[in-house]
């Protein structure tokens, strides 16, 4: 027989890391929807001209990282590698522009993306992801990092900061773009192949390369700090104030620019420390172009994309203990066929008025009280022919080895009483 294998670059997400998964979406949840976000699912893949466009030609993801296949319809389609396009392109499909604005949303789901896997990275990927549309306001940028930074605290991740950049926007950026395209072809042959093809195909992520002999090119580069529009400096300036007056932690850092084309003005990560190399956690800003480029009406819009993978890997390096998924309440094991057939009518009528209750499926009654407690059950009803015939049921506390005689017409208000 052939042995499978899971894909390369995926995983298996086991029952005894689910704690983590559960609880990371939970904490997202519970965050969005306390800043007033609505949850929006779109579908997995797309028209592969949807990411094309509002990813951006040149970038890795779609020169790289697309899985894109043809249907039998001969259309082009693609898993999502990222939330934001697909959200877009619902938020125009579905009329959401006639709504009142700001209209807040987020997203929890998988993403694929065909790159070379690493630790928390992945090919298939899942995401947090919240957007905020309809509002050119700084106050929109600030709503959109306070709910990143409340996840990561609300996980006890610690001393958080923000790194912080503008990325100009379409009136300002070619021409800093054309001084960096000068400055790099200036040092053209000290640069890396990835660096010669970026500057002319997506001159920005030149500044994000890690490569060693790039690294004197992009400190001597311009910054687009110092270019600027004013409309775009009166922005950054002001989304600085509010950080600053809410004692936000964060670092000008010049060269983030993040991954994707369509981001305008603020570009932001969330870092935390002890984490390893990479201190970011996540990261995002505003692209106020994208809706238009995707067929939409002018429309501002900003948000964050949180890589659950990494975020579960460092709340276990930083020892945060996630909550025990719920256990059994009660465990029914019995003796005889009878009583296994009357266990079974009871297990229904536990189940009704809602509590967690389970049943050995065979084994001795010592076994079946093993399987109990190995389950996590707080209480064990033992039945057998003498408590059918007598109509008393014996109760046994699982951590305390206590038990007593209940008698059957007492016997789901008695468990209630002592569940609560």
């Amino acid at each position: 027989m052939a042995k499978y294998s899971r894909p390369k670059g995926t995983q298996d997400i086991l029952p005894e890391d689910q704690p983590y998964w559960e609880y990371l979406r939970a904490q997202v949840t519970d965050a969005a929807q306390s800043y007033g976000f609505d949850r929006i699912d779109t579908p997995i893949f797309e028209s592969t001209e949807v990411f094309a466009r509002g990813v951006g030609q040149g970038t890795d993801i779609v020169d790289k990282e697309m899985y894109t296949f043809r249907d039998k319809g001969d259309r082009s389609m693609t898993l999502r590698p990222e939330f934001t396009a697909g959200v877009m392109r619902a938020y125009i499909e579905n009329g959401m522009r006639v709504q009142p604005k700001p209209i807040k949303l987020y997203s929890i789901g998988p993403a694929f993306r065909y790159e070379e896997p690493q630790a928390g990275r992945y090919r298939q990927l899942h995401q947090l992801n919240a957007e905020i549309v309809g509002i050119q306001s700084p106050l929109a940028d600030l709503e959109i990092m306070l709910l990143a930074w409340d996840i990561y605290e609300g996980l006890n991740f610690k001393n958080l900061s923000f790194q912080l950049n503008s990325t100009g926007c379409p009136e300002c950026r070619p021409d800093y773009v054309s001084h960096l395209q000068a400055h790099y072809h200036e040092h053209r042959d000290e640069i890396c192949e990835d660096c010669r093809r970026r500057i002319n195909e997506n001159p920005l992520r030149v500044l994000d390369c890690k490569e060693r002999q790039c690294q004197p090119i992009i400190e001597s580069a311009p910054q687009i700090s110092e270019m600027l529009c004013e409309e775009c400096a009166e922005h950054f300036t002001e989304l600085r104030g509010y950080l600053d007056d809410l004692d936000k932690p964060y670092t000008i850092n010049p060269r983030l620019v993040r991954g994707l084309d369509y981001y305008t003005k603020t570009v932001f990560e969330v870092w935390a420390e002890n984490i390893g190399a990479q201190s970011a956690v996540c990261g995002g800003g505003r692209y106020d172009g994208l809706v238009e480029l995707l067929g939409g009406q002018p429309t501002p819009a900003v948000g964050f994309a949180v890589g659950m993978e990494r975020a579960v890997m460092v709340m276990k390096e930083q020892d945060v203990e996630p909550p025990a998924l719920p256990k059994p309440q009660v465990f029914l094991a019995y003796l005889g066929d009878k009583a296994r057939t009357y266990s079974v009518r009871l297990l229904l009528t536990l189940r009704k008025v809602g509590i967690r209750s389970q049943i050995a499926m065979r084994g001795s009654l010592r076994s079946q009280l093993r399987t109990a407690d190995k389950q996590g059950a707080r209480m064990a009803l033992i039945i057998g022919d003498n408590e059918i015939a007598e109509g008393v049921m014996t109760l046994r506390d699982l951590r305390t080895g206590d038990q007593a005689g209940i008698p059957v017409d007492d016997l789901v208000a008695e468990l209630q009483d002592r569940l609560a």
